[in-house]
């Protein structure tokens, strides 16, 4: 609900309108890939006498500690690192440490995750597979070409879930289509901002940007457009007003929000867990659990040259928060919560704001303690789209001296 008042500001005072003017979040939903070709749910009947369950990946130590009828027995890890990336830490591993869990990952480094495998598989890089490629920051759909064959025995996901169904003897066409086959039908859509993107055209071009020219289904109005500044193609998807509301206007009121139960109208309730809310009295500091400037999530903390570049032992502390608690600039931290506690070293420099303290994310392993800040993160969901939590936290921090 917050993002959802941050992203009425522009709507408010009329920016929406002009380049730049501040109305966008991901651009992820507008590539409209025909992803039913891929996860094919027909092969999913409805008669199914046990119908898939789904579980929150943010909710993963819960499942793995807690969840019953029937307990999950089975983890295949891929394209993840729940070992350090999943919030609450501590129970994340106590699940993953359980003698009754199968645990297969697939991987390129030995992660945190890996450290808790029954089975480890050698995953591709990028340079040892086809891909295509959408974005969540721009509107440019890429095919990433192989560069090299795959090195030793390591498998791209496709080759790899393609060989275990063929040895748990699933014999639908779609487990033998080609990696050029799957592309076609993945940009075999409906979107119209697709129209005229083969593959073809995207090995030949390298990148092609999405055809905003045509309009799009249910909304109402000409079509969306882009303007030209000087030599620049810039978007402007919202210039004619068609925004993706049953509407077609931006909804400060929503009767589509209140139909699923949710608050229909624009408005901002500081989270429980926040130096705002009404949690605050045993952990006053809100924790701003934030990613490393070098690492991308995870990704990269195995790398020495990069972990140069990293402090990831650090806790940004304001001086009037350090000086309350007679912690001074290099001593050593506990910063705690009732998830967990981890030690690092106060930088106070004033690059925070009073009541915040912030740390950046890395590999538990290459922590101090074997410990990430994510202990000190929490499993609750948003209030909209189910997401993780990872900034609405609250700690307190004590100089280690004062620890008996």
């Amino acid at each position: 609900m917050a993002t959802r008042a941050i992203v009425m500001l522009p709507c408010v005072i009329g920016s929406w309108k002009e380049v730049g003017g501040g109305l966008q979040m991901s651009t992820s939903g507008a590539f409209g890939l025909n992803k039913e070709e891929l996860t094919r749910p027909n092969l999913k009947p409805g008669g199914l006498q046990h119908p898939p369950r789904t579980v929150n990946m943010v909710e993963l130590g819960k499942a793995l500690n807690t969840l019953g009828d029937p307990p999950l027995k089975g983890l295949f890890v891929y394209n993840s690192n729940p070992a350090a990336v999943c919030p609450n830490h501590n129970e994340v591993v106590r699940g993953l440490k359980r003698p009754d869990l199968f645990t297969v990952v697939h991987e390129q480094f030995f992660t945190d995750t890996t450290d808790y495998a029954d089975i480890l598989l050698p995953a591709t890089t990028f340079f040892e597979h086809k891909d295509l490629q959408t974005a969540y920051g721009h509107y440019y759909l890429q095919v990433s070409d192989q560069a090299i064959e795959p090195l030793g025995e390591c498998r791209s996901n496709v080759e790899l879930f393609r060989g275990l169904a063929a040895r748990m003897g699933f014999n639908d066409e779609c487990f033998t289509e080609s990696i050029n086959e799957m592309i076609d039908a993945a940009l075999a859509s409906s979107n119209p901002w697709l129209q005229g993107i083969t593959r073809e055209r995207l090995q030949r071009e390298g990148q092609v940007r999405l055809n905003f020219s045509g309009q799009l289904p249910g909304a109402d109005g000409p079509p969306e457009k882009a303007d030209v500044m000087g030599s620049q193609e810039f978007f402007l998807p919202f210039a004619q007003g068609n925004f993706r509301t049953p509407s077609g206007k931006a909804e400060l009121y929503s009767e589509a929000m209140k139909a699923l139960g949710l608050d229909p109208v624009v408005k901002f309730t500081p989270p429980s867990q926040s130096r705002h809310g009404v949690d605050n009295a045993t952990f006053p500091l809100e924790l701003l659990a934030r990613k490393a400037d070098n690492f991308l999530n995870s990704t990269f903390s195995n790398l020495p040259s990069v972990q140069e570049m990293e402090d990831v032992d650090l806790l940004e502390m304001h001086a009037a928060d350090a000086r309350a608690r007679g912690i001074v600039d290099g001593a050593k931290v506990r910063v705690y919560n009732h998830r967990g506690e981890i030690f690092l070293k106060a930088r106070v420099d004033g690059a925070v704001q009073p009541g915040v303290v912030s740390a950046r994310l890395s590999w538990a392993k290459l922590s101090p303690g074997f410990r990430n800040i994510n202990v000190l993160t929490s499993e609750k969901l948003s209030d909209l789209g189910n997401s993780a939590t990872f900034y609405s936290v609250l700690v307190e921090v004590e100089s280690t001296k004062s620890i008996p």
